[in-house]
């Protein structure tokens, strides 16, 4: 078999794999359930012995369901695709060498999760133009961009009635519409979607406010939930550091000397305020010694995992520790005078394969000419989305 024939294969099944993923992790949100066979399967290995932890509802989730799920998987994995396509026909019109995406389907069995950890295209030859960067990264954040606002256009104005949550949960049908001031009474383990700047302009402008669900509701709306991660992975794609699209933008626009000055600022910045408010002055002054010794333990880890993601930064060891204490030390000054700001520890794994895999700095180009106007205003375009589609905390858990 041929390389290229055994290439397509896998980006054929991996995409298959990824509809059926993507949809039935759209059917767990939009039915508050799961398809639980996997965890059946592992009880009926261990002879029912383990007891079933399964959120169980009226009605098991089966093909009815799963073809429900479609309503999540269509326009989600759309966007995923025109996004990346939007990389894809640029690099070839630039005649850089270029896989078609791969797909990566992700689906646990025992818990919900979106279905996929998103998709990416391989780039098979040097990039060797400043503006080829920026052209091939800034195709695939707009596509997917335009392809969001549609979603979440159409999610918004086509929203079912209010009735419709009682479908998903029933136990709320004898409170009637004005269930919300009876069931949030102990909100413990919500799910609410953290506002950015264009979603809350959905919200306000452009929903009926007679059929708008409840922040807490939002997760099993599969049109407005899609929309929303598209713009949460937009935005992620965005920060203008290292290979992120936003990082060949920024590179595209100011260069490589400048861009290797600002991007380890913005990540430091990124990072402080992911960690900001995980410790806190008073948390050491109060407690038994081994509660103090314990707190202590965390710190130091908190301090190691900041020191492998600024690792990169610098071929300088010591460099890469004393960012971390005097992140640290920024962390907990910040906490002391205002300790009603907290950052979004969510934002921590990202730090980590921003700092340890993606890196931080821009790989350098042979041709390093400046960018044209019409460029330029795109680039400035990019960073307006970036700015108006990030959430600084995407999805909040009430605890």
């Amino acid at each position: 078999m041929q390389s290229n024939t055994r290439t397509y294969i896998i980006q054929t099944v991996l995409f298959v794999v990824t509809i059926i993923t993507t949809t039935m992790a759209g059917a767990e949100w939009m039915y508050g359930n799961i398809f639980s066979f996997i965890y059946d399967f592992v009880l009926f290995l261990a002879g029912g012995e383990v007891e079933k932890q399964v959120p169980e509802l009226a009605k098991p989730m089966g093909w009815p369901e799963f073809l429900q799920g479609f309503h999540f998987s269509i326009p989600f994995l759309a966007i995923l695709t025109i996004h990346e396509f939007g990389h894809y026909f640029v690099a070839k019109y630039h005649k850089v060498k270029v896989t078609l995406p791969y797909y990566i389907p992700l689906w646990f069995g025992i818990s919900q999760s979106i279905g996929t950890m998103g998709a990416f295209i391989r780039i098979k030859s040097v990039v060797t133009s400043r503006l080829k960067f920026f052209d091939i990264g800034i195709a695939g954040p707009l596509a997917g961009f335009i392809a969001a606002l549609v979603v979440l256009w159409y999610g918004f104005t086509h929203l079912p009635p209010p009735e419709y949550i009682f479908s998903v949960h029933p136990e709320y049908a004898r409170y009637g519409l004005d269930y919300a001031q009876y069931v949030y009474e102990e909100a413990t383990g919500n799910l609410a979607l953290g506002d950015n700047i264009l979603f809350w302009l959905f919200k306000t402008y452009i929903a009926d406010p007679a059929r708008l669900p409840h922040a807490y509701e939002m997760i099993h709306y599969p049109y407005i939930f899609a929309g929303y991660l598209a713009l949460f992975f937009t935005s992620l794609n965005l920060i203008p550091i290292g290979q992120l699209d936003g990082g060949h933008i920024l590179y595209g626009l100011i260069g490589k000397k400048k861009f290797n000055f600002i991007a380890p600022i913005l990540f430091g910045i990124f990072a402080f305020y992911a960690g900001l408010g995980l410790f806190r002055t008073d948390s050491f002054a109060s407690g038994t010694d081994a509660v103090f010794y314990e707190r202590l333990f965390y710190l130091a880890m908190y301090i190691y995992f900041l020191y492998i993601c600024f690792k990169r930064v610098s071929d300088i060891p010591s460099t890469a520790l004393m960012i971390s204490l005097i992140i640290v030390v920024g962390q907990f000054a910040v906490s002391y005078i205002r300790p009603e700001w907290e950052g979004s520890t969510g934002f921590l794994p990202f730090v980590f394969i921003l700092g340890r895999f993606l890196g931080i700095h821009h790989p350098e180009t042979e041709e390093n000419e400046p960018l044209d106007t019409p460029r330029i205003i795109l680039g400035i375009f990019a960073l307006i989305i970036f700015v108006i589609s990030f959430s600084p905390n995407p999805f909040i858990i009430i605890e």
